[in-house]
C-alpha cells in the first residue's frame, strides 16, 4: 500500500510528495545530531510541531546521500545548551537539502542548504560569557608565536559600520556626591567624535570632555578626572588635545576620535593583555547614569573572531541602532528596527554557518542580576536567503 499523497512508483531515489508530522523522538535525534542541544516545547502548554513537504532521497557516488524537502516548518520550539535557551515560535524553511556520508556503516550529516528561511518569535537568553572561539582567538593574538603577525591581529577585527556612523549619545548623571548632576551629549558625525562639540551641562560653569595622551577625561570646576585611562600612547584613531601657544595652560582643541580605527585598536590592545580601562570613579559614575541614543551605522564589513558579516542598506535607513538604559549599572537595551546584512559567515561548535542575505528586527537586553550579567536577544520578522551549514573541516570565518 502506498502512503497517502505519494505519487509515482515505489523505488529507491524516487521523489516522495507528502506531508508528515515528525515525532518528538525523531526531531530530538536530528537536533542532537546537528547541534548537541536538548529539544522541547517552548512552554508547558504549547506542543512543538514539525512538518515536512516534498521529501526527496537520492543516492550519490561513494556512499553519499542527498536528502531534500520542498518545505520544512516547525512551531513552538525550545532548544537548550547548558544555561543558554533558544525559543522559536515559528520557523519555515524552503528548498532544504542535506548531504550525508556513510562511514563505518553510520550516516553522518556533512552539510545543509536552504534557499530561504523565515523565523518569528525568536528568543535567545542566558548568562553573558565570552564565546569559546572568541576567547581562543584572543589567546592566539596574545601569543608570541611568529605566526601571530601584526596583519593577523589586524584582520581579526574590522568595525566597518562605524566608519561613517552618525548619531547622538546622551547621558544623564543624577548622583551629585560623586562629581556633579549633569546632562552629557556626545555627537557622532561621519564616524568621528569631536570633543569640541560634546557638552556636559550642569548647575554652575559647565564641564568639558576631551582626550589626552593619558585617556578620556572630564574637566570639571573642581579639576580634571579621567574616565578611561590608556595603557600606552599614541593610539591609532585619536587626535589628542592641543593647548595654546608656548606655555599657555588653556586647552584650545579637546581632541577627536575616529571610532572605527580607535575601537579596533582598543580591541587589539585588550587582546594583547594591556591593562587600560575604566577608572573606579568612572565605574561608580556610569553605574548611576541613564543613557539614550541613536546611531545610524554605515555600510561595511563587521568582523570579529568567529563572525564575518557585511552590513548594507544605509541609504534606506537600515541598520540604525537605538539604545536606552535607566541606569547602566542595572542594564542596557539595544534595538535595531531593520537589520540588513549579506555574506554572513560564523563558526560555532565545529560547524560553519552562513547565508547570502539576512534581514530582521532585533532587540538585545543586558541585565545585571546579582554578580552576573545576563542577556535576552529577541528576533522578529527574520528572513534568511541562501542559508547553509557546513560540518566539514573549514577555514576561519574571516578567511572564508
Amino acid at each position: 500500500m502506498r502512503p497517502a499523497g505519494r505519487r509515482g512508483p515505489i523505488c529507491p531515489g524516487a521523489m516522495l510528495w507528502y506531508k508528515a508530522s515528525m515525532t518528538v523522538p525523531l526531531a530530538t535525534s536530528i537536533v542532537d545530531l546537528l547541534l548537541g542541544l536538548k529539544l522541547g516545547a517552548s512552554d508547558n502548554v504549547a506542543h512543538d510541531r514539525w512538518s515536512l513537504e516534498g521529501v526527496t532521497w537520492k543516492s550519490e557516488q561513494e556512499g553519499a546521500i542527498e536528502v531534500g524537502a520542498r518545505q520544512f516548518e516547525a512551531i513552538a520550539l525550545r532548544l537548550a545548551s547548558g544555561a543558554i535557551t533558544l525559543e522559536i515560535d515559528r520557523i519555515a524553511v524552503r528548498e532544504l537539502v542535506g548531504h550525508l556520508r556513510t562511514d563505518a556503516g553510520a550516516p553522518h550529516l556533512t552539510a545543509l542548504e536552504a534557499a530561504e528561511a523565515e523565523l518569528s518569535g525568536v528568543r535567545l537568553q542566558g548568562p553573558l560569557t565570552m564565546p569559546p572561539q572568541l576567547r581562543a582567538a584572543w589567546q592566539a593574538l596574545r601569543s608570541t608565536d611568529a605566526s601571530a603577525t601584526p596583519s593577523t591581529a589586524a584582520e581579526a577585527w574590522c568595525l566597518g559600520p562605524l566608519d561613517a556612523a552618525d548619531g547622538t549619545i546622551r547621558g544623564e548623571i543624577t548622583d551629585a556626591h560623586l562629581l556633579f548632576d549633569a546632562d552629557v551629549t556626545v555627537p557622532i558625525r561621519q564616524g568621528h567624535i569631536d570633543f569640541n562639540d560634546a557638552t556636559v551641562e550642569h548647575v554652575g560653569p559647565d564641564s568639558r570632555m576631551g582626550v589626552s595622551r593619558l585617556g578620556l577625561y572630564v574637566d570639571a570646576p573642581n579639576g580634571r578626572s579621567y574616565l578611561y585611562q590608556f595603557a600606552s600612547a599614541p593610539l591609532a584613531g585619536v587626535e589628542f588635545e592641543r593647548r595654546g601657544a608656548l606655555l599657555n595652560p588653556w586647552v584650545s582643541e579637546r581632541g577627536k576620535l575616529h571610532l572605527k580605527t580607535f575601537a579596533e585598536t582598543m580591541l587589539r590592545q585588550s587582546a594583547g593583555g594591556q591593562g587600560q580601562g575604566l577608572t573606579e570613579q568612572a565605574r561608580l559614575l556610569l553605574g548611576r547614569t541613564a543613557l539614550s541614543g541613536e546611531v545610524q551605522l554605515s555600510d561595511g564589513l563587521f568582523a570579529v573572531p568567529g563572525l564575518h558579516v557585511r552590513l548594507e542598506g544605509r541609504a534606506e535607513g537600515r541598520n540604525a541602532v537605538a539604545m536606552h538604559s535607566e541606569a547602566l549599572g542595572q542594564g542596557l537595551t539595544v534595538e535595531m528596527a531593520a537589520l540588513s546584512a549579506s555574506k554572513a559567515v560564523a563558526d560555532w561548535r565545529g560547524a560553519q554557518l552562513g547565508c547570502e542575505e539576512i534581514t530582521a528586527r532585533l532587540k538585545l537586553q543586558l541585565r545585571v542580576e546579582g554578580q552576573q550579567l545576563r542577556f535576552v536577544l529577541e528576533i522578529e520578522n527574520c528572513k534568511v536567503v541562501g542559508a547553509r551549514v557546513d560540518l566539514r573541516p573549514h577555514r576561519d570565518a574571516r578567511n572564508a
